[in-house]
């Protein structure tokens, strides 16, 4: 059985990219959202894609951001997918989807079992759906290192295509996957030494974590 798709969010420099690609990493996320401590210029993001063409793809992860500004990352970040973790609509969803021609992916917060049945709302939106955990009020919407109850997601069956967001690290991503059996996992501020600075070893050690 092959293992989950795995994603490394908020690649902010080339020796991190490097990493990703060489523990065959899937997707590489960039982000921008001006507050986060890994938001990327369009330069940045720009000699990022370039390095990643051919190697690994490129995930544009946007808060509530506005056409323009999407449409400038597009162009700089030559993204495969868009990843919103703002308040997007199903309807906004669907508009960027058709506007921009790309795989849209939508980050669901969850705290409570609840929280899982709003994936269904972007049936027909959105190509995938990101479970990630619910942050408090005023704080950044991900990359905040907490993790839900995993147990909420055993024996899930959506709509949609989905993965698992929030928390993850190498000392927890088996448990996680082994809880969930998620089709997809992404870590952030899991492979981290300090907030926005990637630890290569720590990429590595999730990838093959999450592979065993």
């Amino acid at each position: 059985m092959p293992g989950p798709a795995i994603k490394i969010c908020g690649i902010n420099a080339a020796s991190a990219l490097d990493a990703a690609v060489a523990a065959r990493a899937d997707y590489a996320g960039l982000v921008f959202y001006p507050p986060s401590p890994r938001h990327l210029t369009f330069p940045e993001a720009r000699a990022l894609a370039g390095r990643a063409a051919g190697r690994i793809a490129t995930v544009g992860l946007f808060v509530d951001a506005d056409d323009a500004a999407i449409g400038d990352a597009i162009a700089a970040g030559r993204m495969s997918a868009l990843q919103l973790h703002g308040n997007e609509t199903p309807r906004r969803v669907a508009d960027l989807r058709a506007r921009f021609g790309l795989p849209v992916w939508k980050a669901v917060p969850v705290s409570a079992k609840a929280d899982l049945a709003r994936a269904g709302d972007y049936a027909g939106a959105a190509d995938l759906i990101v479970f990630d955990a619910k942050t408090p009020k005023g704080g950044l919407p991900g990359g905040m290192g907490l993790a839900f109850d995993w147990s909420l997601l055993a024996g899930y069956r959506g709509a949609l295509p989905w993965g698992l967001a929030g928390g993850l690290s190498p000392e927890n991503v088996a448990e996680a996957l082994s809880i969930t059996q998620a089709p997809l996992v992404d870590t952030s501020s899991g492979v981290e030494s300090a907030p926005g600075v990637k630890d290569v070893d720590r990429i590595a050690a999730f990838c093959k974590a999450a592979r065993r």
